[in-house]
């Protein structure tokens, strides 16, 4: 093994060490990573260097002034400070990058969740298997292989042993009509024509072979129709126009996941540091998720006081005004956005609010819920951010829970710590995969 093979293997390491996902989500610098990278500190491990070998005696290629046990090269950040001390851990970090889709698999992974994308907007109509049947079509796409089954069953249907019924026309006063009754109580399919023909072709002399015709059953042995197929093979099939049907591929809609994915935080006088945080530690993880689950993902951002405006998602977690607040202004908001360009019938929708649950006076009773109900959805959620418990008027969460506590698309999760947050993104992400 080379040197380049023990580098490997140790940046191997490193990346095991990487921390773990929940941590990483809870107490980590999400402001490193990208809305396509999630950049994960990895718990750096020294990589291995030469040494000097223990020796009181210096030796060959033993420099002068070097001491027993120095390090070969240059001194990498962090081995010390400029006086000489021990260094203090460095600035520098490795990190661990994972596109959104590996994100989104060690998410459902760490948290057990298994959420399938739903297909929405037809992009593509492509011919599938040749599984469908119709009566008519080009000759290429005949099925040969029914038209030949249901010809061989009709033979197997029609057949019978000729010799026999010969033999039963041999009988003393028995005709052509007296043996036709005899062979349709016998489930014998013979028309009357063949027996007419057959009669003729009789010598005169045989007519009386046989007694009775009990003499002649007793007699001639019966050859069942499988025997005779064995025997002689079969020379044709009855085909019937009515037996032909034709192949033709089954249509088959591809369906791309788009998804379309509203964030909404009340940035009102009230939503102090601490509450903006714990929206951004919920709210980028869910959108790494999403992002990671459909083919295409769009967000909006929308921000409200007492009024709603539409942001950049740099600016999102950032901003904080000094009015009041009246969460269904941005609700309002958002349903206009959907309805001019993501129709329902193309997009999957996820509607998140998040704030300190402080509303306006029955603005949630009266507005926030009718338009939640409004917004066609897979799944909207508020997240409350509390970090010092409930304030006396912080009742949104509560009213929005109660309302729909029988509903399967509507998500409440209560945010007062970072410890919270894992938890909060299962009770969203867990409300989506059972609905």
């Amino acid at each position: 093994m080379g040197l380049k093979d023990d580098l490997d293997r140790y940046r191997e390491v490193g990346e095991q060490r990487r921390q773990d996902l929940s941590e990483f989500i809870q107490y980590g610098d999400l402001g490193q990573s990208r809305p396509d990278s999630v950049r994960i500190p990895i718990k750096i491990v020294d990589l291995p260097a030469f040494e000097y070998a223990q020796q009181d005696m210096g030796g060959v290629g033993q420099g002068e002034g070097a001491e027993e046990g120095d390090q070969v090269g240059q001194p990498q950040p962090g081995d010390g400070d400029e006086d000489g001390e021990p260094g203090e851990e460095g600035d520098e970090h490795e990190y661990y990058e994972m596109d959104p889709e590996e994100f989104a698999q060690e998410l459902d992974e760490e948290l057990g969740l298994d959420l399938e994308p739903k297909g929405k907007k037809v992009i593509e109509e492509v011919e599938g298997d040749f599984t469908d049947i119709t009566r008519s079509g080009p000759s290429s796409t005949l099925d040969f292989e029914r038209l030949f089954k249901e010809g061989l069953k009709r033979k197997l249907a029609m057949d019978f042993d000729g010799d026999y019924v010969r033999e039963a026309l041999k009988v003393d006063g028995w005709g052509p009509a007296k043996v036709y009754e005899w062979a349709r109580d016998d489930n014998i399919p013979v028309s009357r024509a063949w027996i007419e023909d057959a009669y003729e072709e009789i010598p005169r002399e045989e007519r009386g072979t046989w007694a009775s015709i009990e003499e002649m059953e007793a007699n001639v042995e019966r050859e069942s129709t499988a025997q005779r197929i064995r025997r002689e093979g079969v020379d044709q099939i009855p085909f019937r126009r009515e037996d032909e049907r034709y192949r033709y591929p089954e249509i088959e809609k591809e369906r791309e996941k788009n998804v379309v994915v509203v964030n909404i935080r009340d940035v009102s006088g009230s939503m102090r540091q601490k509450k903006r945080e714990l929206v951004e530690r919920t709210f980028t993880p869910l959108d790494w998720y999403l992002q990671g689950k459909y083919d295409n993902a769009e967000f909006v951002y929308i921000a409200h006081d007492a009024d709603a405006w539409q942001v950049e998602r740099e600016d999102f977690f950032g901003i904080r005004s000094g009015g009041g607040t009246r969460i269904s202004s941005a609700y309002e908001l958002a349903m206009e956005r959907l309805d001019e360009a993501y129709p329902w019938a193309e997009w999957n929708r996820y509607v998140f609010a998040a704030g300190d649950s402080e509303n306006s006076s029955n603005d949630t009773e009266e507005n926030v819920i009718p338009l939640m109900e409004r917004i066609p959805a897979n799944l909207h959620a508020y997240v409350e951010t509390q970090p010092s418990g409930n304030a006396i008027n912080a009742t949104h969460a509560e009213e929005v829970e109660r309302h729909f506590r029988d509903s399967d698309n509507v998500a409440v999760a209560y945010v007062t710590s970072p410890e919270d947050v894992t938890d909060a993104i299962y009770e969203i992400l867990s409300t989506e995969e059972e609905s």
